[in-house]
């Protein structure tokens, strides 16, 4: 069984930042991918970033400029910045090792 745990989501701010971490545990075997979707209020699920085993990067447009992904074995970090009231949704991680895998999700909160 795996566990994905995600940390680090909260209110802020307009403008302001926020860092998401991500650690995976348990049977753990090659990790191909990680990276974070979200879900906003009354919208789908959407992709935010992903980065493989090898370091390929995408980003959604939405968050290109603003948000930064980085990965150290089983973990995987969201580092947002100039965050906007759009980006207020629940955060959820997600890894790739041989199927898809999904954390609980953390709460990302953009208000004044």
């Amino acid at each position: 069984q795996v566990q994905l745990v995600e940390s680090g989501g909260g209110l802020v701010q307009p403008g302001g930042s926020l860092r998401l971490s991500c650690a995976a545990s348990g049977n753990i075997f090659t990790i191909s991918a990680m990276g974070w979707y979200r879900q906003a209020a009354g919208k789908p699920r959407e992709f935010v970033v992903s980065i493989t085993y090898d370091g390929v990067i995408k980003y959604a447009e939405s968050v290109k400029g603003r948000f930064t992904v980085s990965r150290d074995k089983n973990t995987v970090a969201l580092q947002m910045n100039n965050l906007k009231r759009e980006d207020t949704a629940l955060y959820y991680c997600h890894a790739l090792m041989g199927g898809a895998y999904w954390g609980q999700g953390t709460q990302v909160t953009v208000s004044s």
